[in-house]
């Protein structure tokens, strides 16, 4: 089954991808911080049979997973593919994971949340993403208590999900806005929106190959709709400035910038040896020639696809085996060398 991430013709977007997010938590159990292993396992063990119900679709759907077994690599690579998050790699209380197969959809079971119900969609798609966790929420609320509180919504570990416990992000690529210095401004100015800008894997994560997320800050006092609402509208002006700096510098500086694109497609074409930062970069050049139709290629996957493959965790998971840095340079070239 295609992947969400192998879609071919995510090169020619500014938006990568669209996901919501619901934190959800049931009422019968503490929450993740003060739950003991023994109510840990029996929350898990609850929840999978709630979705695993031959009542409702969601029983074909999903495959079930037990983080605590698989290896450092193999959460790794599921971080890099935006399965899990980045607090559950190390995590050594009982926690799991139903994934679909397409890996559009992931429930995550015992995080900072007891449930993480997360839909992503390739490219400009949020309403469908919302629609496709809605969907699933609804029917695990079937077999399960929620803690809602009807001043104050759904109940949350952390206060800044309480009341919707929804995060709606777009992930997008701005080379130009950075490479101008102009995705700062941007950043700051997102606050008074109840919006912010986080990195290629969220909450402290730093922007590699000039992907960003936008996503919202407010859970509560807005509807759903009107989160996402919000969002599509300051996303759409980011997009649209994205899209004028880059006709300006094509017009203006038309060498400079055609140079820049071609010299990066050359070093990933015959690079011995490269590190996943400066691949990122070189990667995020030649995307940004394929979006504004500067560079005439054809790579055999899409250039997040790319990306994504590149990282520690999938390099080495596709190699079967543990990697030193050097080892994993070298691997990477070969890699880009093959698929650029």
């Amino acid at each position: 089954m295609t992947k969400w991430y192998e879609e071919k013709d995510l090169d020619k977007q500014t938006v990568i991808s669209s996901r919501i997010r619901l934190a959800r938590n049931l009422k019968k159990y503490p929450f993740s911080a003060a739950i003991s292993e023994e109510k840990s396992k029996q929350l898990i063990e609850e929840v999978k049979n709630a979705i695993k119900n031959e009542r409702t679709f969601l029983s074909e759907m999903f495959e079930y997973t037990e983080l605590n077994n698989l290896s450092y690599e193999d959460k790794t690579a599921m971080l890099e593919n935006h399965i899990i998050s980045a607090d559950l790699i190390n995590k050594k209380s009982p926690c799991a994971a139903l994934i679909q197969n397409d890996e559009s959809v992931s429930i995550l079971l015992n995080e900072e949340d007891h449930l993480r119900i997360q839909s992503i969609c390739a490219g400009y798609n949020i309403d469908k993403a919302w629609q496709n966790a809605d969907k699933i929420d609804d029917l695990i609320e079937e077999s399960v208590e929620y803690a809602f509180d009807k001043n104050y919504g759904y109940l949350t570990a952390c206060p800044t999900n309480t009341g919707t416990g929804l995060r709606a992000s777009f992930m997008l690529h701005l080379p130009m806005l950075e490479k101008t210095g102009r995705i700062r401004s941007i950043s700051q100015s997102l606050s008074k929106f109840g919006m912010t800008m986080r990195g290629l894997y969220g909450e402290g994560s730093e922007p590699l190959g000039s992907i960003y997320q936008i996503s919202n800050q407010i859970t509560l006092g807005k509807s759903e709709e009107e989160i996402i609402d919000s969002l599509k509208n300051l996303t759409a002006q980011i997009i649209e400035q994205e899209k004028s700096i880059t006709e300006q510098y094509k017009k203006y500086h038309k060498l400079e910038f055609e140079d820049m694109i071609f010299r990066s497609y050359g070093i990933l074409k015959n690079c011995k040896l490269i590190s996943s930062k400066e691949a990122m970069q070189l990667l995020s050049d030649v995307r940004l020639g394929i979006n504004s139709d500067v560079l005439k290629t054809s790579p055999k996957a899409n250039i997040y696809n790319i990306m994504m493959n590149i990282q520690s965790g999938n390099l080495q998971k596709r190699c079967g085996k543990t990697l030193n840095e050097s080892e994993r340079d070298i691997q990477r070239a070969q890699y880009l060398n093959d698929v650029i």
